[in-house]
């Protein structure tokens, strides 16, 4: 299989301009996962690889959650990989939620699974709601982590604006190292540009 900075640019999903993140922060880059996962082969394929990562773990997964909208076709196809269940959250009035007659067990093992992971904040909302029923986090993953948070086996060190906690294992399958600016220090934004947001939140 080819490298996943290949599959994305392939894909037409590895973008240059100048982005708003859903953390608020702005880049030069952004990953759209959406192009690669409209590929059900694709989709396939790189589930079966995080799926592989985390079995090899001994990690037990009950139940595969995501936060609408990015994470449900990644959390979706790795349900399926690891013969787990699988629900989504959304945000209901901007606070995160379960609904849709969806229900989680005391002592459930639940693994959250996003398509990006920047700093961590949606998959963070998603794992306190499931929390709450009682379940276990016993693991968060995603597709691509872009070098805020250290996925299990990586380098890299987590950042102080990594919000996933560090108690709890990270798998992802690539890291993508982006220059990544506060809104008021955004060279972008300085030179006149406007950031756009082509996520699938505030789009």
């Amino acid at each position: 299989m080819k490298n996943l900075e290949d599959i994305y640019r392939d894909a037409g999903a590895y973008l240059e301009g100048h982005f708003l993140l859903s953390s608020g922060k702005h880049s030069q880059f952004y990953l759209q996962s959406a192009k690669v996962l409209e590929d059900p082969k694709v989709a396939s394929l790189l589930a079966k690889k995080l799926a592989d990562m985390i079995k090899f773990s001994g990690i037990k997964v009950d139940t595969v959650c995501s936060p609408a909208l990015g994470g449900i076709l990644a959390g979706y196809e790795l349900a399926r990989e690891l013969d787990a269940r699988f629900i989504f959250t959304e945000r209901v009035d901007k606070v995160m939620t379960l609904r849709r007659g969806f229900e989680v067990s005391k002592g459930e093992n639940i693994l959250i699974c996003e398509d990006i992971i920047t700093t961590g904040g949606s998959a963070l909302e998603a794992a306190k709601v499931v929390q709450k029923s009682g379940a276990n986090i016993v693991a968060f993953s995603a597709l691509a982590n872009r070098g805020f948070c250290k996925t299990d086996g990586s380098s890299i060190s987590s950042k102080n604006e990594c919000k996933l906690p560090c108690d709890v294992p990270f798998f992802a399958l690539d890291d993508f190292i982006f220059d990544i600016y506060d809104s008021e220090n955004c060279p972008l934004c300085k030179d006149g540009s406007i950031a756009i947001k082509p996520g699938s939140r505030g789009n």
